[in-house]
């Protein structure tokens, strides 16, 4: 087993003063890594990352309850994408809701636990504690071009 150590480093000077920070987040116990870097062609719908209860259930699935870090990075110079998280609401496995987000040329996009670490509500906003699955991820593409996406997942 082996400690991941994911280090973020803002630098900003601002009238004169530093307002850039430093984090490291350090996870130990991982065990398997899936790094790809994945075209996305334009106009499609790109599944980058599956996770499951249990392995074998589908090509590729990365396990759900092992899951510690993801990150998804646009590797574009000037496209931004759409990057889909597909929900297990029911936690059966199966999609069944989907919160999207803007992923601009460049930027990254990071989650810890997945395994009952999401959810998302109706249209009253209501704060949500009771969470589930994330079921995969889903790279939207109407850039005009193909895109690479780099997904890196760490699990124990």
């Amino acid at each position: 087993m082996a400690t991941l150590t994911v280090t973020i480093n803002e630098s900003l000077t601002l009238n004169g003063r530093e307002r850039g920070s430093e984090n490291i987040l350090t996870i130990a116990s991982i065990g398997e890594v899936f790094h790809r870097i994945v075209s996305c062609p334009n106009g499609q719908d790109t599944t980058v990352a599956t996770f499951k209860a249990a392995v074998n259930t589908a090509d590729v699935a990365l396990d759900l309850e092992d899951t510690k870090y993801i990150r998804v990075t646009n590797l574009d110079d000037s496209n931004s994408v759409t990057l889909s998280n597909q929900v297990s609401g029911g936690e059966n496995g199966t999609a069944d809701r989907s919160v999207s987000i803007l992923l601009e040329a460049g930027k990254s996009y990071l989650l810890g636990t997945i395994h009952d670490g999401i959810a998302l509500g109706d249209t009253d906003a209501t704060v949500i504690t009771t969470l589930t699955d994330l079921e995969s991820l889903v790279v939207s593409n109407a850039a005009g071009a193909e895109v690479e996406v780099e997904v890196f997942v760490a699990t124990t």
